[in-house]
């Protein structure tokens, strides 16, 4: 009778194939278990290694049954050693892989702690990941006895041309370093361009950086080359509130005093019941200039952020207009008295 299991390529496929099955069990059944135990705490960084392994450890246990497999019965030397090399790799690329998604974890905790609620733009997250690599690319050449000197050589040379021929391309990328260094916009700030364009900024990437419109919520792309030299009103640095102006005009014949007094009791009640409006911050009234047909006046509010300024200033010039209409308080219709000197002809 034939003792199959005797066979070296039986038992290399025994190997290869538990290697791989007990690699599957570990990833569905302890690190899954683990991982909804880590979600269960507040520290974050649990989190963050448990989704950085995620699926290696099957590539690990896998390489290491493959490993065993080469080293029953007798192989030829020459596939052995590209054997062992392949593994070499595909073990030490599996932990690079753990360290570049660690990095891109990394900054974008320390954003979310530096700055709030906002992620780290996906440019910074790129840069962190692929510097890992980078290195991570060297070790792997250096033990594979790669000499990197030359690689290197060759590498600047063709740089160079690779530069030339992509001058706009990393124009926009240096733009995009220097756009989140100098923090000039960062993510969720409102911004107006000199263009015209305005919206939240979603995200700023190494081409461009997109801006979501408000209120229609489509998205903008401006290349950050573009953006880092354009003139730029951000409505939320460094403070999210701003100030609201509503432009009025009354009666010449209307009592300016009353008019004030009326106008502040409405616009305090509207901040203070609106969903946005400050409430502890007093409403300003100024009056500006006499009109063809009015006394003109500004009423500014102050409110939480710029996405309030709209319920805000809709529900104060209801609030205003039926007010008015209360105490007598006329606002005109454009006239214009138009004087004829001498008699008509006959």
């Amino acid at each position: 009778m034939i003792d199959f299991l005797g066979l070296p390529w039986v038992q290399r496929l025994v190997y290869g194939l538990g290697g791989f099955i007990v690699g599957v069990l570990v990833e569905k059944v302890v690190v899954t278990r683990v991982q909804m135990l880590a979600l269960r705490t507040r520290f974050k960084w649990d989190d963050l290694l448990l989704k950085s392994i995620r699926g290696l450890p099957t590539v690990w246990i896998g390489a290491t049954g493959l490993y065993f497999a080469l080293g029953v019965g007798e192989i030829d030397p020459q596939i052995l050693a590209t054997g062992y090399s392949a593994l070499t790799v595909i073990t030490m690329g599996a932990a690079i892989l753990v360290v570049m998604r660690l990095a891109g974890g990394a900054v974008e905790v320390f954003s979310t702690q530096a700055g709030g609620p906002t992620h780290s733009p996906t440019l910074v997250v790129n840069l962190a990941k692929l510097v890992v690599g980078v290195m991570g690319a060297v070790l792997i050449l250096q033990n594979l006895g790669v000499q990197i000197t030359p690689l290197i050589t060759a590498l600047g040379i063709g740089g160079l041309a690779v530069a030339l021929a992509l001058q706009d391309t990393l124009g926009n990328l240096f733009a995009g370093v220097q756009i989140i260094l100098t923090r000039m916009v960062r993510n969720k700030d409102y911004v107006r361009l000199s263009s015209g364009e305005e919206g939240w900024v979603s995200d700023v990437r190494a081409r461009h950086t997109t801006i979501e419109t408000f209120p229609d919520g489509n998205l903008v792309t401006v290349p950050n080359a573009v953006l880092a030299s354009a003139i730029v009103k951000n409505y939320t640095y460094p403070h999210h509130a701003l100030w609201v102006s509503v432009d009025v005009g009354v009666s010449y014949a209307s009592d300016l005093e009353h008019v004030e007094r009326v106008t502040l009791e409405v616009a305090r009640e509207a901040m203070r019941e609106v969903d946005g409006g400050i409430k502890d911050q007093e409403p300003v009234v100024v009056y500006k200039a006499f009109s063809d047909f009015s006394i003109d006046f500004e009423v500014r509010l102050q409110v939480r952020d710029f996405r309030s300024q709209g319920p805000v200033r809709h529900e104060f010039i209801k609030r205003l207009h039926r007010r008015f209409g209360v105490e007598g308080i006329e606002i005109p219709f454009p006239i214009r008295t138009v004087i004829m000197k001498g008699a008509p002809p006959a």
